[in-house]
């Protein structure tokens, strides 16, 4: 019998074959990076620690492990199944949309800072205390990477920054977390908002920063109806850009005017009325970005 050109995955193949992908060019990128990073003066072979090694290294190492364990594994398996279209970009209202996108994350701060307070003080059972201290410890590494390269006070510096941490970031994991997992996810439950939290639901833990773990989420949750009912990815990348550069560029100035990362981590305390305000702004803002695009045939019907 003569075979078909083409042989369609089921969606749990897919999620598999995306996971080998995954597993293979996130180590394989990253020890390249690392070989030439060393045979450039890195160190690693010295016995050097990763955050200690000279700027080249660490942005070799925070691109390359982007690029490696994101970009490549979505773009690859976009390749392999172009019948799934996981790249959507057809609402011609892409620019409006944007300004949509990144009004409903400026609406929705001062309720995400007082949940990041919150959870940043979560404190688990006596018998959990095991675990919450393993949590710390995965807070306080990862909020160190985020120091050594965030916290700079050199322009060109923050160029890089912006490019590393919000740039390769924010087209990266959008392919990958709403674009293609979110893809596979609804085509499994047959239900886009159990694929969008769900997926943003991964999105936050796969960061291991327990401690912002729900701000996360719900910026996960955001950006996937961005994709949902835009049908267009420029919408979330836009956002996420805005989302990572501001924070960037915040962290710039922080270290520019002496101060430190940890005033750079601490909370606003605003007034009740102006978290009333964010929900109520908020909900606008998400009705009249979903009045933008009802009228359109929704994306979660397209697949399956």
């Amino acid at each position: 019998m003569k075979e078909t050109p083409l042989q369609i995955r089921s969606p749990w193949q897919s999620l598999v074959h995306l996971l080998l992908l995954t597993f293979v060019w996130s180590i394989g990128i990253q020890v390249l990076a690392i070989v030439v990073g060393s045979l450039s003066g890195g160190g690693l072979f010295d016995g050097g620690n990763l955050l200690d090694q000279s700027p080249f290294f660490r942005y070799l190492i925070l691109a390359a492990g982007t690029f490696g364990t994101f970009y490549l594994p979505s773009v690859l398996l976009q390749k392999r199944e172009p019948y799934n279209d996981y790249f959507p970009y057809e609402n011609k209202s892409v620019v409006l949309l944007c300004i949509l996108g990144v009004a409903m994350l400026v609406a929705v701060g001062p309720v995400m800072e007082r949940i990041g307070e919150w959870n940043a003080h979560m404190s688990l059972p006596e018998s959990w205390k095991g675990i919450e201290e393993w949590m710390r410890q995965q807070e306080d590494a990862a909020n160190e990477v985020v120091k050594k390269v965030a916290m700079v006070d050199n322009i060109g510096f923050l160029f890089l920054n912006l490019i590393v941490l919000a740039v390769l970031p924010a087209i990266a994991e959008e392919y990958y977390f709403r674009g293609v997992l979110m893809h596979i996810i609804l085509r499994i439950a047959k239900n886009g908002h159990v694929a969008v939290w769900l997926t943003a639901i991964i999105f936050s833990a796969i960061h291991v920063q327990f401690f912002g773990f729900f701000p996360r989420m719900i910026l996960g949750v955001l950006f996937g109806y961005m994709l949902l009912w835009s049908r267009n990815m420029w919408v979330p990348i836009v956002a996420h850009f805005v989302n990572n550069a501001a924070v960037t560029i915040l962290a710039y100035y922080y270290t520019v005017q002496g101060k430190t990362f940890e005033e750079l981590q601490s909370f606003t305390d605003y007034p009740l009325w102006m978290y009333g305000g964010s929900i109520v702004l908020t909900i606008m803002v998400v009705v009249l970005f979903y009045n933008k695009t009802k009228n359109q045939q929704e994306y979660g019907e397209r697949m399956g």
